[in-house]
């Protein structure tokens, strides 16, 4: 085993493997599973759901989000008076979820600071001195 930690092509295969890690887990993703109705709700089209999307669509974040596709929030608002209950209630559903601040930095931080002490895991597991001046 010592000997193959010192051939060149372990040492290319683990930065490797070590940026490739990091490139994927820097990338945020949400995977969600659940139950989908077969038919419609009993509470659908309740002038909550309505209520509920237009304070989602109140959200100056949301606004930001709006504008920057080239879309005012009056348009979106007149769009989800339009939609009929089932999907009224769908979108209300959704709003629960939505992440606040889910455009922020701090994930792409954390993945780096990952990375890079994963990089000096493996440098240090190899005998390795990593020293910084």
């Amino acid at each position: 085993m010592a000997t193959m930690r010192k051939a060149v092509w372990f040492i290319v295969l683990a930065v490797a493997m070590a940026g490739w890690m990091g490139m994927l887990g820097s990338l945020r993703g949400v995977a969600e599973a659940g139950v989908i109705a077969s038919h419609l709700p009993e509470t659908a089209g309740s002038p909550g759901d309505l209520a509920k999307v237009q304070t989602f669509l109140e959200n100056r974040i949301v606004v930001q989000m709006l504008i920057d596709y080239g879309v005012s929030p009056q348009e979106a608002m007149a769009k989800a008076r339009a939609m009929s209950a089932q999907d009224l209630h769908r979108l209300a559903s959704l709003t629960d979820r939505a992440a606040e601040g889910a455009h922020d930095g701090v994930g792409i931080v954390v993945g780096l600071a990952v990375l890079v002490i994963l990089i000096l895991v493996i440098l240090m597991l190899m005998n390795k001195r990593v020293v910084i001046r």
